[in-house]
């Protein structure tokens, strides 16, 4: 298989980190497409130098976060205001509610993680993809503690902005 090819069947198994990522960063649909597009082409761009010592999705977590991050070093992407959540308010209530109401709480989730900072946003999304703290340290480049405490008052500030505007 050529690396073209290659690329696009792992990037087709993994591109609910494109959408996840960009909802997380961005509220406008047009916004998070050119977000999911910035990522493509970074993550092509680097796919060279992908050796395959991690999991493609871990690398592709690295490589997004990096683009996330560097556009708002650049200014490119409007400041986000920090504030702060907790874990019950994010997760999706299973109480036999229809799928509208999950998709209520679901769009909630994303608007109060909208207010966090680039970091937050990107401690609450690799935790809620399952990564254990030495991962998510890695991706960010913190010691595995500093990660853990991070997550820790990320979750605490989210928890704040859902119950101050409502969410709950």
């Amino acid at each position: 298989m050529n690396k073209e090819k290659e690329f696009l069947t792992l990037l087709e198994q993994h591109k609910g980190i494109l959408y996840k990522i960009s909802r997380m960063y961005e509220d406008n649909e047009e916004e998070q497409e050119e977000l999911r597009q910035e990522i493509v082409y970074q993550l092509w761009s680097s796919y060279q130098s992908f050796e395959g010592k991690s999991k493609f999705s871990t690398w592709m977590y690295r490589v997004a976060l990096n683009t996330v991050l560097t556009q708002f070093k650049k200014g490119n992407r409007k400041a986000q205001v920090e504030t702060q959540l907790n874990e019950e308010a994010y997760e999706v209530k299973s109480d036999g509610s229809d799928a509208l109401e999950k998709e209520n709480q679901l769009n909630y989730f994303y608007k109060a993680v909208q207010e966090l900072n680039k970091v937050e946003k990107a401690l609450v999304f690799l935790y809620l993809e399952g990564l254990p703290h030495r991962e998510i340290a890695a991706n960010l480049g913190i010691s595995e503690g500093n990660a853990r405490v991070k997550l820790n008052r990320t979750i605490s500030k989210l928890q704040k902005i859902v119950i101050q505007k409502g969410y709950e």
